[in-house]
């Protein structure tokens, strides 16, 4: 009989304290996060510091927790996996060091993975994977069209020039009154609302693949302070509604551009901002009506977030290529796959 493949996956790159067990690269069999929301939200924002000192209190808790739900232990064990960036430096250093810790001591094989390759690879969760495909990679710091060549194969086609979108929805959350993280509030707030301000779409109808959201952060506060100091009041929902609007239409459009000039059979929408309601409507809908034939695959809100199942199915990838790494694996914050 077959020993199963069971990875131990470690990610701390943020503000998320997960350890998971993932049999054979799709199957979860647990997949715990500690969760730090209520920390960082009276700062408007994630405090390295304190996600440090976070990680560092719930790790031990979380592999228990984790091992313990799956129903195995360590002799179980066929690696260990671990994300080494791209993230906060002292996030990720717990991780490594966690995962180094219990690979040594149960003389395992320690998987090094790229943060931004398991959100794409959540997407296995979903459905098995076609080669080449396209991923839209789109959270709170990154804002990426990637292409997957092969297992483990990826160059960025287009990138954000400035801020990521996710990073942009919590910077017009705050002058909104929203509390940290606020994607998914100005996303309710959205479906309420219209695009009545018209806000700026940058890059968009632009030769190129790339995006840019400071113009249109810019362009929402101005509008804000401005009716602030002739005593209007605006609507919120509208507002809302336009400033997402704005974002969905540039990722939509610009992914449609990528489609059509790197023609594939999968697009996988991945990072938090894909568990953005208006984003997987408007992105199914427009899909749908021009490129009818290509599988369009956006993993559950579940895992749609930072969480160690996602490393846990991208390590399965890492570990048939023998991609292995020694005590001195070290975390490499701003970490990025190639160029094309």
């Amino acid at each position: 009989m077959t020993k199963r493949e069971l990875i131990l996956s470690f990610e701390s790159s943020c503000d998320e304290t997960s350890v998971a067990v993932i049999e054979d690269g799709t199957k979860i069999l647990s997949n715990i996060i500690a969760t730090q929301i209520n920390s960082h939200k009276r700062f408007g924002g994630v405090v390295p510091e304190v996600a440090s000192r976070h990680h560092v209190e719930q790790i031990t808790d979380c592999i228990d927790l984790a091992l313990s739900q799956a129903k195995v232990d360590y002799p179980d064990l066929t690696a260990v996996a671990v994300t080494y960036g791209p993230g906060l430096v002292g996030s990720l250093l717990i991780g490594v060091t966690a995962a180094k810790t219990v690979a040594y001591a149960h003389h395992l094989p320690l998987v090094p993975v790229n943060h931004m390759a398991g959100h794409i690879y959540a997407a296995r969760f979903v459905k098995p994977l076609h080669y080449p495909l396209l991923a839209l990679m789109v959270s709170g710091g990154h804002t990426e069209l990637v292409m997957v060549k092969g297992p483990g194969e990826f160059s960025i086609i287009g990138e954000t020039r400035d801020d990521a979108a996710g990073e942009a929805y919590d910077k017009i959350g705050r002058v909104l009154g929203i509390t940290y993280p606020a994607g998914k509030e100005v996303d309710r707030l959205a479906h309420l609302g219209k695009d009545t301000f018209h806000f700026p779409r940058a890059m968009d109808g632009e030769d190129n693949l790339d995006f840019s959201f400071s113009g249109l952060k810019s362009a929402f506060i101005n509008t804000v302070h401005h009716a602030d100091q002739l005593g209007q009041q605006l609507s919120r929902e509208d507002l809302a509604a336009s400033f997402q609007a704005a974002v969905v239409d540039v990722l939509v459009d610009k992914t449609v551009q990528a489609l059509r000039q790197h023609p594939v059979d999968q697009l996988v929408v991945a990072g938090g901002v894909a568990a953005n309601q208006g984003l997987r409507e408007a992105m199914t809908a427009r899909l749908a009506k021009e490129f009818p034939n290509i599988d369009v695959i956006i993993p559950p809100v579940r895992l749609t977030g930072d969480n160690a199942a996602m490393i846990g199915a991208a390590a399965h990838i890492e570990l048939a290529k023998h991609h292995f790494a020694d005590e001195t694996l070290n975390a490499v914050p701003n970490l990025n796959f190639q160029h094309a």
